[in-house]
């Protein structure tokens, strides 16, 4: 696939090697080209395409760790390995709490795995790398800039993600690799903040600490084993303190349900809503997948209230299939 292998870093981003106490070109070794094929007719082709390319890192023996986007509902996946080499992979698992996603390679990669550090042990201000499947060239030489919380408008929250600067181009299942050449994250979104009155863009990576709990189910289960989130299919986003719906699921109950565009959510279960991670905590301390979810809603001028039946947003994806 020739879209992984034509572009570079810009040189004054890329990492050198003299700049880190580890072997930089053996932990960069583990990161690998990622290309996944989604039926048409997959509940997230609509959103996030048929055809995803990214990165992801071997953490063991055939095991790789993406960010769950990537292989979602994914048919096929093709490993791109450094040395050109192209491989199948089976996608073998998708937390959608975290984000994280797993592929099994169907083949020997014969490249040692980065081993897992500590997300929590970071710092503000810290060096970090932001590996890319291609080494140096396809690599970012980057700082943490924040470590806060982040909600996505795709009914997602993390309580403590990290943010590095400067921003690594093609972001998704990117590496983050501590100064002591340890995988400390996976990287997930670019977004852009505001820097002494002017705009840069950051990369949002999810923090490796959130596998550990997880990475047992997802390898035997492929998801994590304990009741769902009630998930209700609805895109939002936080405008002066109100959570404002930019958006509807198709086939989520919110969509069925008498919701629009436009909508401001004014309380969930008669509880005032006034932020989107107030939003979200309280929508999943109701229960797990399946409770019915009472919303008091803003329309044009009018206040209604309204049930909606959460559902398990899995079971609306296709299962990978085995090889």
């Amino acid at each position: 696939m020739a879209a992984l292998t034509e572009w570079k870093v810009p040189p004054a981003n890329q990492p050198r090697p003299g700049d880190y106490s580890f072997d930089l070109d053996r932990a960069l070794a583990a990161v690998v080209g990622l290309h996944s094929i989604i039926p048409a007719d997959a509940f997230s082709a609509e959103t996030l395409g048929t055809e995803r390319a990214g990165n992801g890192v071997l953490i063991d023996d055939g095991l790789v760790l993406t960010i769950g986007y990537l292989i979602t509902e994914a048919e096929t996946v093709w490993l791109h390995l450094g040395d050109g080499r192209v491989m199948q992979g089976h996608p073998l698992g998708f937390d959608f709490e975290s984000g994280f996603g797993l592929v099994q390679a169907l083949g020997h990669l014969d490249i040692e795995p980065l081993p897992l550090g500590s997300s929590a042990a970071t710092k503000i201000g810290d060096r970090v790398v932001l590996g890319g499947a291609g080494g140096r060239t396809r690599s970012v030489a980057s700082r943490i800039a924040a470590k806060q919380e982040f909600a996505g408008y795709w009914e997602y929250l993390l309580d403590e993600a990290i943010f590095t600067h400067p921003a690594h181009p093609n972001w998704g299942g990117t590496g983050l690799i501590s100064g002591r050449g340890e995988l400390i994250g996976i990287g997930s979104l670019q977004l852009e903040r505001e820097r002494e009155g002017k705009a840069e863009h950051v990369n949002m990576i999810v923090p490796i600490d959130l596998l550990t709990p997880v990475l047992d189910d997802l390898r035997k289960f492929g998801r994590v084993n304990k009741p769902a989130r009630p998930w209700l299919g609805m895109f939002t986003t936080e405008i002066d303190n109100r959570v404002v719906v930019v958006g509807l699921a198709g086939k989520g109950p919110a969509a069925g349900a008498e919701i629009k565009t436009g909508d401001v959510i004014l309380a969930v279960n008669g509880d005032k809503i006034t932020s989107q991670t107030g939003f979200y905590r309280k929508l999943w301390s109701l229960g797990p997948a399946g409770v019915d979810v009472p919303l008091t809603v803003y329309h044009d001028g009018v206040t209604f209230d309204v049930v909606l039946s959460s559902v398990d947003r899995a079971k609306l994806l296709k299962a990978p299939r085995l090889h």
